[in-house]
């Protein structure tokens, strides 16, 4: 088994794989790229158990068929100090030796056996769906960062998908933040839910990325979700369990409204939250007529920040708290120049909207839970 590869190509989809791969793993294998010549394509797997990744690639060249286990760190390794050129593989099928030859180098490494690799688990009984790359790559970096860590409720871990006739919605909490991620242009035609974990989601927004206007097959069931995309294939599994009624904690009427300028409320907070306690990270909202006062205090170090900003509101004078972390997080993945901060009461959640999306197929709701004022 031979082939010559070039070595950017190679390590371009290596480091694409590495994402799978887990630093501690049980069984050793996990710790391999598996190699696979057939048909004169090249085929490299990486897998946790929970999420397998394939990438196809076309070598140069290509001579016999057949299967080899290699160690992931010390392929990249090396594979990263090449500057662009070809790179020979020659890999000994009774030894399971692997031999790289590149420009004046020659370097030995000691490969496994292909069969002690997880095989790709069949799914059977699967919807499809169809979504265009750019879509997905919207929904996870605007939902990922609000899932939750909690392990006794591992459907908040992840990003619920919900499929439907008129639109699809991404959604994502940790109960204190939410983020409802709604696009109006990818339908359905069926309707279904699934929670995807956020190791594949980051794995799928890192490589599509670069190929947002590539079409997205998503075939799934009860256990697991397939991607499949040009070159590249991906089996994970779904998280299993009820996702919370996410519709029920976005309150209704909120009848006061804040617009203001979303960079301006963002360097305003960094300046404020410095001065905030450390523990509840939490800052002082007064609106007061066509002003926002923004103020912070830590009594145990005597720290104390205030600041001004004009905006434009509608509704009775407000005074509410919120988790300047939690608010900043929001602020940074919105890209629109004004946001709306709709509110009901102090102890009701305040619901950030974006103002003048450009995309008018987005339809995005951001939720920040409030925290109890000191008085």
């Amino acid at each position: 088994m031979k082939f010559i590869i070039t070595s950017l190509k190679l390590l371009r989809s290596l480091q694409a794989l590495s994402g799978v791969l887990n630093s501690s793993n049980t069984l050793p294998i996990l710790d391999d790229f598996l190699f696979r010549i057939q048909d004169s394509e090249l085929e490299i797997t990486a897998s946790d158990l929970e999420t397998t990744m394939i990438i196809s690639l076309v070598p140069d060249l290509v001579e016999g068929k057949g299967e080899v286990a290699i160690p992931a760190k010390i392929l990249l390794d090396i594979m990263k100090t090449f500057p662009d050129i070809p790179v020979t593989f020659e890999v000994n099928p009774d030894t399971l030796t692997i031999e790289l030859l590149a420009g004046e180098g020659k370097f030995k490494l000691a490969g496994h056996r292909s069969d002690e690799f997880p095989k790709l688990p069949t799914i059977v009984d699967t919807n499809r769906v169809e979504l265009k790359g750019e879509v997905l790559v919207n929904a996870f970096e605007k939902t990922v960062f609000a899932t939750g860590n909690d392990e006794l409720r591992p459907a908040m871990s992840g990003v619920l998908c919900e499929l439907k006739e008129e639109h699809i919605t991404f959604v994502a909490t940790d109960a204190h933040k939410l983020v409802r991620y709604r696009r109006l242009d990818a339908k359905s035609d069926f309707v279904a839910s699934f929670i995807l974990p956020k190791k594949p989601i980051n794995q799928l927004k890192n490589i599509l990325s670069s190929r947002q206007d590539e079409t997205v097959l998503i075939d799934f069931n009860q256990t697991n979700a397939h991607f499949t995309f040009s070159n590249v294939k991906m089996v994970c599994r779904l998280i299993e369990g009820r996702y919370p009624n996410y519709e029920a904690v976005i309150p209704a009427q909120n009848p006061n409204k804040l617009t203001i300028d979303r960079a301006a409320l963002l360097n305003s907070l960094r300046r404020v939250a410095i001065f905030a306690n450390q523990s509840t990270h939490q800052v002082r909202f007064k609106i007061s007529g066509q002003e926002l006062f923004l103020s912070a205090e830590d009594l145990d170090y005597a720290n104390e920040a205030k600041e001004r900003l004009s905006c434009s509101y509608e509704g009775d004078d407000l005074e509410i708290g919120f988790n300047s972390r939690f608010f900043q997080e929001m602020l940074n993945n919105l890209d629109q120049f004004e946001i709306r901060l709709e509110m009901s009461a102090p102890n009701r959640a305040g619901i950030l909207f974006p103002v003048d999306n450009d995309n008018e197929n987005e339809d995005i709701l951001m939720l920040v839970m409030p925290v109890m004022l000191n008085q």
